[in-house]
C-alpha cells in the first residue's frame, strides 16, 4: 500500500491566480509557488547575482591628457562621452552639372549644430534641386550666393528633431516582484515636456521578455486600459542591442503610464 493516494482526479488551487487545476498537472516554481502549468514561469535571469570579477588592468590614479576632448574630436569626429559643440558647418564653391542632378548637403552629429551655411553654390540641370538638411537641431541655416539654371528646380531647407533625452531601462526584483528601473530608480515617476522626444533604452539583457509600452491607464492593459501609440516608435527586441521604445510627447498629451506588456505592476507614472 502506497504512502499517498494517487489522486488522479484531485484538484488544487493555484497560489498565483486562485484558479482550479488538476493537482497532477500543477507545477512548482523556483519561489515555491504551486501553479497551473500554463502559469508557470522560469526564474528571470536578473534574479541571479552577478559575478564580480577583479579588473587586473585598472590603473591607480590615472591621468588622461589635458586635451582629451580635442583628441577625440580629431580621431572620431565626435565626443563619445558628451555633446560636441560645432561652431558651424560651412560648404563653399559647390558645383554640379547634370541632366538630372541634385546638390545635397547633409549635416548631422551627436551634439548641437549652431549654424549651417551654404555659399557660392551653382547647379545646372534639366531637373535639379539644392537641398540643405540637418538631422540634428540647427539654430541657423542660410543659403547665399546661389545660382541655378533648370527647367524644374527648387531650393529647400529641412530640419528634423533629435532625441532630447535617453533613459536607461533595467529590470530587477524587489520584495519578490520585478520592476522597471529608470536610470537606476525603481518605477520612477518621470516629468516629460510636450514637443520633446524621449528614448527608453531597453538594450540591457535584464529587459528580456519585458517590452516597455505606454498607456493612459495605470498598469496599462493589466489595469483595463489600452496601449497609447501617439508619437510612439519602437525598435528591436528588449534585452538585445539597439532595442528601445521612443515617444515624442504630443501637445496636450494626458498623464501617461509606462508598463510591461507581459507582466503586471512593473511600471510607473509619466507627468506631461
Amino acid at each position: 500500500m502506497g504512502k499517498f493516494a494517487l489522486g488522479k482526479h484531485a484538484k488544487g488551487i493555484s497560489d498565483r491566480s486562485g484558479f482550479e487545476y488538476l493537482l497532477k498537472d500543477m507545477r512548482k516554481e523556483w519561489n515555491g509557488l504551486l501553479v497551473g502549468k500554463d502559469e508557470w514561469e522560469s526564474k528571470q535571469p536578473q534574479l541571479f547575482p552577478r559575478r564580480k570579477a577583479l579588473d587586473a588592468e585598472a590603473l591607480k590614479d590615472p591621468r588622461p591628457p589635458s586635451n582629451l576632448q580635442q583628441e577625440r574630436v580629431i580621431q572620431y569626429g565626435f565626443n563619445p562621452v558628451g555633446y560636441n559643440d560645432n561652431n558651424g558647418l560651412v560648404f563653399n564653391n559647390l558645383t554640379a552639372t547634370a541632366s538630372v542632378g541634385t546638390v545635397d548637403t547633409v549635416g548631422s552629429g551627436s551634439g548641437s549644430v549652431d549654424a549651417v551655411e551654404l555659399s557660392s553654390v551653382s547647379a545646372t540641370s534639366s531637373i535639379g534641386s539644392v537641398i540643405v538638411a540637418d538631422s540634428s537641431s540647427a539654430d541657423i541655416a542660410t543659403v547665399s550666393g546661389m545660382t541655378a539654371t533648370s527647367s524644374i528646380g527648387s531650393v529647400s531647407i529641412t530640419t528634423s528633431s533629435a532625441v532630447d533625452t535617453t533613459y536607461t531601462v533595467t529590470v530587477a526584483s524587489y520584495l519578490g516582484a520585478n520592476y522597471f528601473y529608470i536610470d537606476g530608480s525603481r518605477a520612477a515617476t518621470l516629468n516629460l515636456s510636450e514637443g520633446s522626444t524621449y528614448r527608453f533604452d531597453q538594450s540591457d539583457s535584464s529587459n528580456s521578455n519585458h517590452p516597455l509600452r505606454f498607456s493612459t491607464t495605470s498598469n496599462g492593459t493589466h489595469g483595463g486600459g489600452s496601449e497609447y501609440t501617439t508619437g510612439v516608435t519602437t525598435n528591436g527586441t528588449p534585452g538585445s542591442s539597439g532595442a528601445y521604445s521612443q515617444i515624442e510627447v504630443a501637445s496636450g498629451a494626458p498623464t501617461l503610464y509606462y508598463y510591461c506588456t507581459n507582466h503586471s505592476g512593473m511600471g510607473g507614472t509619466i507627468n506631461t
